[in-house]
This record gives structure tokens, C-alpha cells and sequence, in this order.
């Protein structure tokens, strides 16, 4: 009986979360980022945003879909090093389970001391959307969690 409860309730109450994680290379001095982001949520979010229909999943035109993604990341994820504003470069996706995998890069970045970003993908479709951030730099790992509506974090190295 608990566990039938417990997935009557869930369906009622679906929760909404990402995933980000920031990795410094320091050998390529780049930020290699990922952005695991329901994709379902996502592709409601972007047809909403651009007035359009497609596939997430099997687009017909992938460079539409990619175009709309990229564009719906950058002004939804901004990250600064060491004071400095960084323009991530969309790399692409790809579809595992019910996830979209967005990749991006930001090249140039020899050395971080301090990584400050917001992130407040969703947000305007999910009140309780919420965001865990993972930023590894000299392989040291730090973590946080953002509910909708904060949106900004800050890592020190």
C-alpha cells in the first residue's frame, strides 16, 4: 500500500530537476560543460519560446532544433571566471532515456580561481524546478543545489 501511495503522489507531484557540471581541462584550458535537462521540458519550453512544433527526439531538421537549444541555453546559463564573462559554446545534444544531454565549451580558460554562474533554465515553466551544480576544477569537485527562484552560485578554488 505505501509504495502504491508513494507513486500516486509522485504522479501528482512530479518533480522537475537538472543537471549541470562544469569541468576545468586544464590541459585543452577549457570548460567542458554538460546540462542533463528533461526532454520533454525542454521541448515544451521550446516550442512555447519559439511559437514552433518538432521532434526533440527525431527532429526532421536538426539544425533548427539545435539553433533553439543554443539560443534558449545562452540566455538561460551564464557563467563568469574570475570575474569575467565567458560565452559557452554550443557543442549539440543527444537523447539518453528521457534526458536531453546539451554539451558546450568555453575555450581560453588556462586557470580558475573563481567560477560564479546563473542558471535558471526552466524556471519560467516549472515553479519547482530546481538545478544541481557541479563544478570540478584541479579535481577538486564542489556541489550546490538551485530552487526555483534562485538562480546564482558562486565557487571558490
Amino acid at each position: 500500500m505505501g509504495l502504491l501511495l508513494c507513486k500516486w503522489l509522485f504522479f501528482l507531484h512530479p518533480f522537475y530537476l537538472s543537471v549541470t557540471e562544469i569541468r576545468h581541462n586544464p590541459a585543452h584550458k577549457s570548460l567542458e560543460i554538460s546540462c542533463r535537462i528533461f526532454a520533454d521540458d525542454l521541448e515544451n519550453t521550446l516550442k512555447k519560446q519559439s511559437n514552433t512544433t518538432f521532434d526533440i527526439i527525431k527532429p526532421q531538421n536538426r539544425v533548427i532544433v539545435d539553433t533553439l537549444i543554443a539560443r534558449y541555453i545562452r540566455q538561460h546559463l551564464q557563467i563568469s571566471v574570475d570575474g569575467h564573462m565567458v560565452a559557452p559554446r554550443y557543442l549539440g545534444y543527444k537523447i539518453e532515456e528521457d534526458a536531453a544531454w546539451c554539451f558546450l565549451e568555453v575555450s581560453g580558460v588556462a586557470n580558475v580561481k573563481k567560477l560564479e554562474l546563473k542558471d535558471d533554465i526552466l524556471y519560467e515553466a516549472h515553479e519547482s524546478q530546481s538545478h544541481m551544480i557541479h563544478v570540478i576544477v584541479n579535481d577538486k569537485r564542489q556541489s550546490t543545489k538551485l530552487d526555483n527562484p534562485k538562480s546564482a552560485a558562486s565557487f571558490v578554488f
